[in-house]
């Protein structure tokens, strides 16, 4: 009999049964994903006021003691914020709520956001994070949110885990055509007893020991697992005890290859003064794509041109060696750059280190004459040694906050007030629509969940009026499809509770016309 025949047999009876049926699971399932983003925004929203008046009071007048246990607090109130999230993304993929969305994802661009998000708490604990990208790959098909996850929870992992060398994140192509991504670290290992449970339901290593030295529920790579599975991919471990772990991601997607462009002048060869081996495997991979080796030395006698890793050194700036050095520092770290550069460094660069950056600094060097003691590259670096802290508002672009929470609205509005801005605050989507057709303002800040019409209700009204003031989301809401949804109803862009600063300046650079660099 044919499922058409079987379909047929059904009475009308039963047919009902079952859409009722059928009905009502989705319903369920629907029901659940809305307690879940109530569950998530209402954990968020204290949490965001928590942790922005920390933030607030850590700028303020304060002793060293009074630092330690501001940092502790702020410490636990991000592992707690880590523990929402792995619990939150877990439970709504487990009621099977896994949409993929395919785009064209830039690889440099998602690996070097990654990296250098993760790279505070990697250099924090004393080691490096970097990225490598197969020279041919430039593009792919494929969700980069989901992928984004994978890798902040592979990499994030691996941090955790290591206390000496590094994290490498690469994608490249296998022979068969799949691509590959893959975190390796040069940590403990994992014992071959455990490599089964860690991607279990609230897997650790060792569970007596993990949880409370390290922290989290064990949901990383039970996400990683069904994520990679709702791609049609595979996820495999290769450990060896006291050498370290890769975890690698191999799957099938539409891919694209760099074109080809006329070779840069860059040198046979260049000297990486570091012990680090993790540093020299991405340093190397950057650079192979231009013919460039580069060799890891203890030492920089006898080399042409040196990148030298400030980490390697034990005191301050120092005399550089010759006249085509570059130190490489982290972010941190460059309030230094003058002092570095009075001592005859050429340059810098900032880890981790951007392919980009790297050629173009080097390919300069090598361009110039090494017996003139001035030389400079002809570029800086990216627009991290400028830093958030250095990007200044001029003039005072008038912001409208249209925020419920009153904790959370005085929170905005003191870090808004503190880059310069005029701020005025509205409770409602209503007024926020009222307001706005009567006044001049330079961006607007909106919550999603207000009362009576909610963000996105009232953006798409304020867009059918013709007003085209930038809308940035301001939200506890952190899924993939909330950021989709608020570009759909005309939102600008979408920043996320809790509030970073850095974040919150970025947005004021991007969307007001009313900023600049110094």
């Amino acid at each position: 009999m044919t499922a058409h025949q079987g379909a047929q047999n059904f009475s009308a009876d039963e047919f009902e049964a079952k859409l009722a049926e059928t009905l009502a699971a989705e319903e369920r399932l629907k029901g659940r994903e809305d307690f879940l983003k109530l569950l998530s925004h209402e954990i968020r929203t204290p949490l965001n006021g928590v942790m922005g008046m920390l933030s607030l009071l850590s700028r303020t007048d304060i002793s060293a003691e009074q630092e330690s246990y501001i940092r502790t607090a702020r410490d636990s109130g991000e592992h707690l914020l880590s523990m929402v999230n792995d619990l939150l993304d877990y439970a709504r993929i487990d009621a099977g709520h896994i949409e993929l969305e395919t785009t064209r994802v830039d690889l440099e661009s998602l690996l070097q956001g990654v990296a250098e998000l993760l790279s505070p708490r990697a250099y924090s604990g004393g080691i490096e994070i970097v990225w490598s990208l197969d020279p041919q790959l430039e593009t792919i098909q494929a969700d980069e949110g989901r992928l984004r996850q994978i890798l902040f929870n592979l990499a994030g992992n691996a941090l955790k885990f290591t206390t000496t060398g590094g994290v490498l994140i690469h994608v490249g192509l296998t022979r068969a055509g799949l691509i590959r991504f893959s975190v390796t670290d040069t940590g403990p290992g994992i014992p071959l007893e455990a490599r089964t449970r860690i991607f279990e339901e609230y897997g650790q290593v060792d569970p007596k020991r993990d949880a409370a030295r390290y922290g989290g529920a064990g949901l990383g790579l039970m996400i990683v697992k069904k994520l990679v599975a709702a791609m049609g991919g595979a996820l495999t471990l290769d450990s060896e005890m006291g050498i370290g772990s890769t975890f690698a991601v191999e799957f099938r997607a539409p891919y694209s290859l760099r074109k080809k462009t006329a070779a840069p002048d860059m040198p046979h060869e260049v000297t990486l003064v570091s012990v680090n081996q993790s540093l020299h495997e991405g340093a190397k991979a950057h650079l192979s794509a231009y013919g460039t080796e580069v060799h890891l030395s203890d030492t920089a006698q006898g080399a042409s041109i040196i990148l030298a890793d400030r980490s390697h050194m034990a005191e301050g700036p120092v005399t550089a060696p010759g006249p085509r050095c570059l130190i490489l520092l982290t972010p941190e770290q460059r309030a230094e750059i003058p002092k570095w550069r009075e001592l005859g460094w050429a340059g810098y660069l900032i880890k981790p280190l951007r392919r980009k950056s790297l050629k173009e600094q080097i390919e300069a060097l090598h361009s110039q004459n090494p017996n003139r003691a001035t030389a400079r590259p002809a570029n800086d670096d990216d627009e991290r040694i400028t830093g958030a802290d250095e990007v200044k508002i001029s003039g005072e672009p008038h912001v409208l906050l249209v925020e419920d929470n009153p904790v959370n609205a005085l929170l905005a509005k003191i870090l808004l007030q503190r880059e310069g801005c005029l701020v005025e605050r509205v409770c409602s989507g209503e007024d926020a629509i009222a307001i706005l057709p009567e006044r001049n303002f330079d961006i607007v800040f909106m919550d999603l969940g207000l009362p009576g019409i909610d963000g996105l209700g009232a953006t798409r009204q304020i867009r059918a009026m013709n007003i085209t003031t930038p809308v940035v989301a301001l939200t506890a809401n952190a899924y993939d499809e909330d950021r989709r949804a608020c570009l759909q109803a005309g939102m600008n862009d979408f920043l996320t509770k809790p509030i970073e600063i850095n974040a919150l300046r970025q947005m004021l650079v991007t969307w007001t016309p009313k900023t600049a660099q110094t």
